[in-house]
């Protein structure tokens, strides 16, 4: 049989062929299917009078607050508060994570020195912060900023410690075999190995820093989605503490995809088993 028979046999056989992606598995449109039937299976039964929607509202009133919200322009103005603190906070967590966590992973000592209270502070919660910040910085944005990247700081920091301490050893050995230099073995090496971890690390930053906003938030704040949560508590209005927690996932989700299409870029290389299915 000649090599070209062999490859012909080989791309009909069944293993390549599901080796193929699938197409309906590669829709983003499939992240919808549970949401949207679950919307619906709620209003359905507001609508029938199976439940009044007074504790849970249904699906038509949370649009009616977020139609309501936007026609007097207050949707806009909260989103683009809490977008633009989310992102400076991530930014500033992000570069401060990456440079602690390069250093500490490179550098032994740094390591040893600084990685046991930083992991004892990684567990502080979120809103034992709060009391603090608004000692140290006030209760004006550089207090909601700072509370922000704090929380991005520890998964972008612990990500590129691990990822750097978790390279194989045989690997950094070649790169000093061809002698390059500590840059260079930074650049040519260490990085490319890290680069998958330091995405899912970054992801899970921008995620907290999401979190982090709605404390960030309850420090006397008169605009942002979180002040939409408070407003909707102490004015009863469950449809717009909804309308704010659904507010909050689809910018998580939106910011989250911006993310993953921003740095793919830099994972062309990798052949995942996922891209397959």
């Amino acid at each position: 049989m000649t090599d070209t028979q062999v490859l012909s046999t080989a791309a009909g056989s069944p293993a390549a062929a599901s080796a193929a992606p699938n197409p309906l598995l590669q829709s983003p449109m499939l992240g919808l299917v549970v949401p949207v039937a679950l919307a619906g299976l709620w209003e359905t039964l507001f609508q029938f009078g199976f439940t009044t929607g007074r504790t849970l509202p249904a699906p038509s009133q949370i649009a009616q607050a977020l139609l309501t919200l936007s026609e007097n322009g207050d949707l806009a103005r909260h989103v683009s508060v809490s977008l633009m603190r989310v992102l400076v906070g991530f930014l500033a967590g992000a570069i401060v994570g990456s440079c602690v966590g390069a250093i500490a992973g490179y550098v032994v000592l740094v390591r040893r020195l600084i990685d046991p209270a930083l992991q004892g502070l990684r567990a502080v919660p979120s809103i034992a912060w709060v009391p603090l910040f608004i000692l140290w910085f006030g209760i004006f944005e550089t207090s909601k900023i700072m509370l922000i990247a704090t929380g991005v700081f520890f998964p972008v920091y612990l990500g590129v410690l691990e990822g750097i301490t978790a390279v194989d050893r045989k690997v950094v050995e070649v790169g000093r075999i061809f002698r390059l230099s500590p840059l260079a073995l930074a650049r040519r090496v260490l990085l490319p190995s890290i680069l998958p971890s330091y995405v899912v690390a970054l992801r899970t930053g921008l995620g907290l820093g999401w979190m982090f906003v709605v404390a960030a938030e309850f420090m006397g704040a008169a605009e942002g989605i979180g002040y939409l949560l408070i407003d909707g508590q102490q004015l009863g209005k469950p449809e717009q503490i909804v309308a704010a927690i659904a507010v909050f996932a689809v910018l998580g989700k939106a910011t989250d995809w911006a993310l993953v299409l921003m740095t793919a870029p830099f994972l062309r290389w990798q052949d995942r088993f996922a891209e397959r299915l």
